[in-house]
């Protein structure tokens, strides 16, 4: 399914973009005459437009590969998705880009670890790691990807016969998966510190 935040980052930027109008003192007509307000949109871009580009555009990407998954091609889906990495970004790597495209190599994991290419998933969310910012939601998702898919190769090395190799893919996975709950509970408790309280 896709992932809503893209929809939500995008919205916010266009918004962005039409709050650039700011209040402004018109020059007075005469002298002591009293300023009339007027509003003066900057010149310069709130938004650039190659950023609005790049998130519609993974936007599109995760729809395609929804299509794809909806018609049983795990191999087309992973293909749209990969073309998010591999497109031009913006330059300057806005922060919106970095958690785009982090977001997009855990999805990519996901889909890598079902078909059981446990390898490719855990390359998946090293990358991805690299560019989830620290702590974050994205940070915390990408280990619990990566936990689900040591989960999933413990469980590929059971039924093979290799009860050493799943138990200690067990053992991984129950160590990334506690550290993804680590990161959110960080992540929460920062979000909390800034929050109003709620009267009683």
């Amino acid at each position: 399914m896709l992932r809503a935040r893209f929809a939500v980052v995008c919205l916010g930027l266009i918004a962005a973009a039409h709050l650039g109008c700011s209040r402004s003192e018109a020059p007075a007509p005469g002298a002591g005459a009293p300023a009339e307000p007027a509003c003066a949109c900057a010149p310069a871009q709130v938004v650039d437009p190659t950023l609005l580009a790049f998130l519609s555009r993974a936007r599109a990407a995760h729809h395609a590969a929804d299509v794809a998954l909806d018609a049983g091609d795990r191999a087309a889906a992973i293909r749209a998705l990969e073309g998010i990495i591999a497109a031009p970004r913006p330059p300057g790597t806005p922060p919106e880009v970095a958690e785009v495209t982090a977001d997009t190599y855990a999805r990519l994991a996901e889909l890598r670890g079902e078909a059981g290419e446990f390898d490719a998933a855990a390359r998946d969310v090293e990358a991805g790691l690299k560019l989830a910012p620290s702590p974050s939601h994205y940070e915390g998702h990408l280990y619990e990807v990566a936990g689900v898919v040591e989960e999933r190769r413990a469980k590929s090395l059971e039924e093979r016969g290799d009860r050493d190799g799943a138990a200690g893919a067990r053992r991984r996975a129950v160590a990334l998966l506690e550290r993804a709950i680590s990161i959110q509970d960080r992540v929460i408790t920062e979000a909390l510190k800034g929050a109003p309280e709620t009267p009683r």
